[in-house]
């Protein structure tokens, strides 16, 4: 009676400190969620904002492509322009040729002429022609021709005039437009380099916005996979704890049963022996009778807690290095299929892949009253499990691999001595619990 009192105390002692550990850690868990959901609330705020502004650097983009557009037009003008003026001087260079080409012919004329007129004695040379007219007709026809070389004499000097005038304001117009050519091309520089500007300023814009977004959406991501996480690791606390429980229902059955089938075996032996000491005492035997030895108890089997969740030799180890905090311990052995396997009996929260661990599984344990979680990462494959999947100690979970943030293949074990969290502050080192 007193031994079933006993039992019943450690029995509701148990399940006291199941609910109590249960009902702490899930509190602890729905803690961090809400900090996550805040936390996600705060980063969608921030990207309502982001998008605000995107909208207002969209407006702002779209000026820029319109001023863009209107520089690539007077960009095109000012060269169509340009090549306007160069056809244009070509020409006037062209016609002052053809100018010069008549000076220089009627300046030899003139040359020609004034050199005859000073060897002749200048105007006695016309009254040599009057005077030598043999009749009045032909002193009239004379005095009409001497008219008519004045005259071409005179037009001669006329053009000669307009024709060096002419020369004078098309060089000065080929200055003209040299300089507004020179001007334009200034402009068209000008008008390149702003267009360099505002290309360079539309490319900044939409790098800013593209990082920004970049880094929101995978902070908000990172969020969400922490929460499923959490979601899964919830649900993982709640079902491990009850197949614990269950574990440990059935095995106190079986030590009970154990007990029974001992003590039903012990009484048999006692009636036995009570009933051969009778007949021998019947018989008047004074030989006394000796009792059967006890049966011999089976041998406790030897059980740990966690065992080493695959070959091969640690390559680091938990603690501080020169990348910083390294939450577990890695074990790596060559070949393409080196298993790796459950450390301890538990339900899987997680079996996915991560961009961190790779291809990786989260099993919640519980054990002897607390609440463990391992972590294998970088797996070569799809993990062998699924969430939410009860497994035992020693159960195949997948092969050693390089997935994730990983260089080289190998498996990295965490072990946190309660539920996993993002600040991994319940991490401890595996060594002393699988040793």
């Amino acid at each position: 009676m007193k031994r079933k009192l006993v039992m019943a105390t450690l029995s509701l002692s148990l399940a006291f400190s199941t609910y109590t550990v249960s009902a702490e850690t899930l509190s602890s868990i729905k803690e961090k969620k809400e900090q996550n959901r805040s936390e996600q609330n705060q980063t969608k705020s921030e990207l309502k904002e982001n998008q605000n502004q995107q909208d207002y650097m969209v407006k702002q983009i779209e000026d820029l492509e319109s001023s863009i557009d209107k520089t690539l037009s007077q960009i095109g003008n000012k060269k169509e322009s340009i090549k306007e003026t160069k056809a244009s001087i070509e020409k006037l260079k062209e016609e002052i040729q053809v100018l010069e080409k008549r000076i220089k012919e009627r300046d030899e004329l003139l040359k020609e002429r004034v050199s005859s007129m000073y060897e002749s004695g200048g105007a006695v040379n016309y009254l040599d022609v009057l005077l030598g007219a043999k009749d009045f007709g032909d002193f009239l026809d004379r005095v009409f021709a001497l008219n008519v070389i004045a005259e071409q004499d005179k037009a001669i000097l006329e053009e000669h005039k307009q024709d060096k005038a002419a020369v004078e304001e098309k060089k000065g117009k080929v200055e003209s437009e040299l300089t507004s050519l020179n001007k334009d091309l200034k402009e068209l520089e000008g008008l390149n380099q702003k267009l360099t500007a505002q290309k360079k300023q539309k490319n900044a814009l939409l790098a800013q916005l593209e990082k920004e977004e970049e880094h929101l959406h995978d902070h908000i991501m990172k969020l969400d996979e922490k929460n499923d996480l959490l979601s899964a690791q919830e649900a993982a606390i709640k079902a491990e704890i009850a197949r614990a429980k269950k574990e440990e229902e059935e095995r106190k059955k079986r030590e009970a049963a154990a007990r029974a089938a001992a003590e039903a075996a012990a009484a048999k032996a006692k009636a036995e022996a009570a009933a051969r000491a009778k007949s021998s005492s019947n018989s008047g035997s004074s030989r006394p009778v000796s009792p059967p030895p006890a049966p011999t108890p089976a041998p406790a089997p030897v059980y740990r807690d966690f065992i080493f969740p695959s070959q091969g030799i640690i390559t680091s180890n938990f603690g501080y290095r020169s990348s910083g905090m390294h939450y577990g311990m890695d074990i790596a052995k060559g070949g393409s299929t080196v298993p790796i396997v459950a450390a301890a009996s538990g339900t899987v929260s997680k079996a996915y892949y991560s961009s961190s661990y790779g291809n990786v599984v989260y099993i919640t344990h519980y054990i002897n009253g607390q609440l463990y979680t391992t972590i294998y990462a970088h797996m070569r494959s799809t993990p062998a499990v699924r969430s939410g999947q009860s497994v035992s100690q020693g159960t195949f979970l997948g092969y050693q691999g390089n997935t994730g943030a990983s260089r080289g293949q190998h498996l990295h074990f965490e072990l946190h001595k309660g539920p996993w969290n993002d600040s991994k502050s319940n991490a401890v080192d595996p060594r002393p619990y699988i040793q």
